[in-house]
C-alpha cells in the first residue's frame, strides 16, 4: 500500500511565505567568524545580552551574504558550509528538532534522533535557501523586547527593513554555559517549530518515526534532483 507523503503537501500560502524567510532569519545569526566564537571559559565570563548578540552577528552576516553572489544564488554546498561552520554554534538545533517532532521525540532511539536532526537541517537548507537571494538592501533593527538579566529564556524581537515591507522576526533564545542559543524563530507571526510540528505529527501518525525519516530523506532527494536539473 502506498502512503501519502504529507511533507510534500502544499502549505497554506501565508505559512509558506513566512517559512520561506526562516533560513534567512536563521542566517542573520550565522556568520560570527572565528573571532566571535570564543572558548566556553571566556564566553561564560563575557556573556553578551541576547539582543546584542543578535544585532552584532546579524549585521555581519547580512554584509557577507550581500557580498557573496554564490551564496545568494542558493548554492547548497556553500549554504551548508555556512550553516555548519557559522550558524550552528548559535542554535540549539537538538532542541529545535525535538520540539518539531513533539511528544514522539521521547519514543525515538538515539539513531533515529540523529537521523531526524540531519534530515531536518538539510530540509530547512534546501527548502528555504531561496530566502538568501532576497537579502539585498535590508538592515536588521531591534524592536522593543522585554526581559531581565535573570531570565534564562527570552524573546528578542527584530525587524528586517529595506525598500519593501518590513519583515518582523522574533528569536527565542535560551541561556547556556556557552552563551545564548536560538531554539525557535517567528517570521511574520508564524513560529518555525509549530509549522513543522503539524506536518511531522501527521506523518508520524500515518507511518511512524521511521516513516517521517523516510519522508524527509525523499523530500531532500527530490530537492537535490531539482537543484541539478
Amino acid at each position: 500500500m502506498k502512503h501519502a507523503n504529507y511533507l510534500t503537501a502544499a502549505q497554506p500560502a501565508a505559512s509558506r511565505r513566512a517559512a520561506l524567510l526562516s533560513l534567512g532569519a536563521l542566517a542573520t545569526l550565522g556568520i560570527a567568524g572565528t573571532a566571535l566564537l570564543a572558548p566556553t571559559r571566556v564566553a561564560a565570563q563575557t556573556l553578551e545580552a541576547p539582543d546584542a548578540l543578535i544585532m552584532r552577528v546579524g549585521a555581519e552576516v547580512l554584509r557577507q551574504i550581500k557580498a557573496d553572489p554564490v551564496l545568494r544564488g542558493g548554492d547548497i554546498d556553500r549554504i551548508m558550509a555556512l550553516v555548519d561552520g557559522q550558524l550552528m554554534p548559535h542554535v540549539n538545533f537538538g532542541r529545535m528538532t525535538a520540539s518539531a517532532v513533539g511528544r514522539f521525540w521521547r519514543q525515538a532511539t538515539p539513531e533515529q534522533r540523529a537521523r531526524l536532526q540531519d534530515e531536518f537541517k538539510l530540509l530547512l537548507v534546501r527548502t528555504y535557501s531561496g530566502a538568501l537571494s532576497r537579502l539585498t538592501d535590508q538592515v536588521l533593527a531591534l524592536r522593543p523586547s522585554r526581559f531581565t538579566a535573570q531570565d534564562t529564556e527570552v524573546v528578542v524581537r527584530t525587524e528586517l527593513r529595506g525598500r519593501s515591507e518590513p519583515i518582523q522576526i522574533d528569536y527565542r533564545l535560551e541561556r547556556t554555559p556557552q552563551g545564548w542559543k536560538v531554539f525557535d524563530i517567528n517570521v511574520m507571526g508564524i513560529w518555525l517549530v509549530d509549522t513543522f510540528r503539524n506536518q511531522f505529527t501527521t506523518e508520524i501518525n500515518a507511518r511512524g518515526i521511521d516513516g517521517l525519516i523516510a519522508a524527509l530523506v525523499e523530500r531532500n532527494r527530490t530537492g537535490a534532483r531539482a537543484a541539478r536539473s
